[in-house]
């Protein structure tokens, strides 16, 4: 299959009384570094699961496009993967079996298995802590045992959600630029950040809040057409403007 993008179209969601996604239209496509930028409770999370099919839409769609036609979503499943806020690893197993385990869990064949074993541990440079615990490792290394996991099945839609929360400034720029080599191969990379200066980082960048897209485009472009210096500022502009 080819490269997929995603197109939402005006996309809404309720959550009890929270309406979570109120109206949401995007294109994500493949081949470039998307980022949903917005502070806790903006409605990203949400999203993710509404791409995922975790959660179904109260209003609008969700298609996955790919050479020109909508594909269905159970064949694009198996091509996603995603990495959620809270990593579900298992703290007693080491680096070592976490891979083990999850080559075993998507079937993985013992010769690609070996490939991307060697790939991303030297991609991670996790290669000297195979032996560790996932409850032992800092931060940014366990972050990026949970990337390594996403990445085995070599998908072609990777959703992460505040992959870099919590994490030291080191581990934020290593994980950035793993996400750059992966991009490179043409994924469509989606990231969830309450982080305003990881808006930057990315190729394309959508300004969330209360369910809602305040600004979206090319992060330098959108702050010069607002005439500001850095994408807190825009943000709080955005808020005011709509009353938010």
């Amino acid at each position: 299959m080819k490269h997929c993008s995603i197109e939402v179209q005006s996309l809404k969601k309720k959550l009890g009384s929270n309406q979570a996604i109120d109206g949401i239209s995007a294109v994500f496509a493949p081949g470039v570094l998307h980022g949903l930028i917005g502070p806790e409770g903006a409605g990203k999370t949400t999203l993710l699961r509404l791409l995922l099919g975790l959660l179904r839409p109260d209003e609008g769609s969700v298609q996955f496009i790919s050479g020109g036609q909508v594909v269905d979503f159970g064949t694009v499943r198996p091509t996603i993967a995603y990495m959620p806020q809270q990593q579900s690893l298992y703290p007693d197993l080491s680096v070592s079996e976490h891979l083990d385990f999850f080559a075993a869990l998507y079937e993985i064949p013992a010769d690609l298995y070996r490939e991307k074993r060697t790939e991303l541990l030297h991609l991670t440079r996790l290669q000297p802590f195979q032996d560790r615990p996932a409850g032992q490792l800092s931060g940014g290394m366990y972050k990026k045992l949970g990337l390594m996991c996403s990445l085995l099945r070599s998908p072609e839609i990777l959703l992460l959600d505040e992959p870099t929360n919590g994490v030291d400034p080191i581990s934020r720029r290593e994980l950035w630029t793993l996400l750059y080599r992966m991009r490179e191969q043409g994924l469509l990379i989606l990231v969830a950040t309450a982080y305003m200066d990881e808006a930057e980082r990315c190729g394309e960048v959508y300004l969330l809040n209360a369910g809602r897209i305040l600004a979206q485009g090319e992060p330098k472009q959108l702050l010069e057409a607002e005439k500001v210096a850095r994408f807190d500022e825009l943000f709080l502009r955005k808020e005011s403007d709509l009353g938010l």
